[in-house]
């Protein structure tokens, strides 16, 4: 799930992927290419579980209506180390399908990038 301020208006969404450069979000109206934006992605475990959120900005590149909807292309500005880190543990969780893992044998690292080129 990803909430997504832009403009001083808040949009709530679904994600479609998410990379360490960007995510693709379903939303309910469009946003303007260009936009600068506020995004606070969250993992959903289940109904009553969830992850905190993890803020982070970006800009919009493309904005693209689907049915009803918008799918809305965001790539992220650079990130302090610590958003870096908890973006990889959420990468990390989403390529498991499981718990999220803070440690790794060296070598042992997955791409989490190649799923999105």
């Amino acid at each position: 799930m990803a909430l997504i301020e832009a403009g001083g208006r808040t949009s709530e969404g679904r994600t479609l992927n998410v990379s360490r450069g960007g995510l693709c979000v379903d939303l309910p109206e469009p946003l303007l290419l260009g936009a600068e934006v506020d995004v606070d992605i969250t993992l959903i475990f289940d109904e009553e579980t969830q992850s905190e959120p993890l803020r982070v900005a970006g800009r919009v590149v493309w904005c693209t209506a689907v049915g009803v909807e918008y799918q809305v292309g965001v790539r992220f500005k650079p990130m302090a180390e610590e958003q870096l880190e908890y973006l990889t543990m959420f990468l990390r969780y989403l390529d498991d399908g499981g718990p999220p893992v803070r440690t790794r044998r060296p070598g042992s690292e997955p791409n989490l990038d190649k799923r999105f080129g």
